[in-house]
């Protein structure tokens, strides 16, 4: 590449979809005296579960709260197993540790990026075995004797759901609660049912760059009455129906959705279905493109999944090419970029607590040596992604 090789016009590395019709809902309620849990993440919540098909929506300020709240409304505690990916990101397995819950990985399928189902089935049966077959699946350290496996957390990466029909068999098999971080995928189906509904918990969440956006803010969905209870509680500094303002039953977080953003949400949910079809042929300009050009691979889409959700769009660069050496030339060039993900078991917090090493999870590790996120958005035009890909086209010739 020369030194001269720059895009021709600005090219940011996302940006939400902001009509009119979202700076009014905000506006209107910067003229109330409410701007807490009220009318708007009321009517937010009643949107996203009519959208879902689910009884019980919760609003929070973001997907990683979202998440925490799971882990306690399914009982996850001190020394607590749970089964999960560590091609994510962190926050999928730092709810976990919240609770002093060990994540326990297994690897990923090697196209998609999502857990291993087949994975996950020996795991619980060898955890339930105990013994020797469970270390197998164990860190080197920070686990205590008899520790129980207490749940599964599959991650729903990049907008594409988990192979979610034989995770939701091991977990009934062992009886263990399934809890799917959909931070990443609203919207999209897995053999035609939702995200989010496809085990006992599902986290959304609204970071500017996600499919939708409040600025900050989260989503649970759940059927369980009693558990969605305890969460409107637990968000709301653990105050129960019927507590007063200073009385509070549980001991519980702030961990509430504001009005602002509960109003920008709901105007965002009532667009999704068309702001999905504007990133999709955003990702289909990106395909047609990227196929052109040798030692890039595109994203892979698994059967099972019916309707994509993309997030993001996150390329892989063929073995022998420098992943980090072609990030710099398009920085260079003025694109925009990010690795995705930094494995978690190789994180430095993660490596100091559980004693994970290079090459425990080979596959993760491959994917996280080798992906690269991309320009990506629902508002990009179709001269911003010829640009992006003439110039990957030109670092990698």
């Amino acid at each position: 590449m020369t030194g001269s090789l720059k895009t021709r016009m600005p090219i940011p590395m996302s940006s939400p979809d902001i009509s009119e019709a979202e700076r009014k809902a905000v506006a209107d309620v910067m003229l109330t005296p409410n701007l807490s849990m009220g009318q708007e993440i009321t009517g937010f919540e009643e949107a996203m579960s009519k959208y879902t098909g689910s009884r019980h929506a919760i609003g929070v300020n973001s997907g990683t709260a979202g998440l925490h709240l799971c882990v306690l409304a399914a009982g996850i505690g001190e020394g607590d197993l749970v089964i999960t990916t560590p091609f994510s990101f962190v926050a999928s397995s730092n709810v976990l540790l919240f609770e002093r819950a060990v994540p326990i990985f297994v690897d990923v399928d090697p196209l998609t990026g999502n857990i291993d189902p087949e994975l996950v089935r020996q795991a619980a049966a060898d955890l339930a075995a105990g013994g020797s077959a469970a270390q197998r699946w164990l860190p080197r350290k920070g686990v205590k004797p008899g520790a129980r496996l207490k749940a599964i957390l599959p991650v729903d990466v990049f907008g594409q759901p988990a192979d979610m029909d034989p995770i939701r068999a091991v977990a009934q098999e062992h009886q263990l609660s399934v809890i799917e971080d959909s931070c990443e995928a609203i919207g999209a189906t897995y053999k035609n049912q939702m995200a989010g509904t496809l085990g006992d918990f599902g986290v959304f969440a609204f970071y500017p760059n996600k499919q939708i956006t409040t600025g900050e803010g989260g989503m649970v969905i759940t059927n369980n009455d009693k558990a969605a209870a305890m969460m409107r509680a637990l968000r709301n500094q653990g105050r129960s129906p019927g507590d007063t303002w200073l009385q509070h039953t549980y001991l519980g977080y702030n961990y509430r959705m504001d009005e602002l953003s509960a109003a920008l949400g709901r105007v965002q949910i009532s667009r999704l279905d068309g702001l999905l079809e504007r990133r999709l042929q955003v990702a289909d300009w990106y395909s047609e493109r990227l196929a052109e050009i040798p030692g890039v691979e595109a994203p892979v889409i698994a059967s099972q999944t019916t309707r994509m959700s993309w997030f993001v769009y996150v390329i892989r660069f063929a073995p022998g090419l420098n992943r980090d050496a072609l990030a710099r030339q398009l920085s260079q060039a003025g694109i925009p970029n990010r690795p995705y993900f930094i494995p978690i078991h190789l994180q430095p917090y993660m490596i100091e607590r559980f004693g994970y090493q290079d090459g425990d999870f080979p596959l993760t590790e491959d994917l996280g040596n080798r992906g690269l996120a991309i320009p990506f958005s629902g508002v990009m035009t179709e001269d911003q992604v010829d640009e992006v890909c003439r110039i990957i086209q030109e670092i990698v010739k």
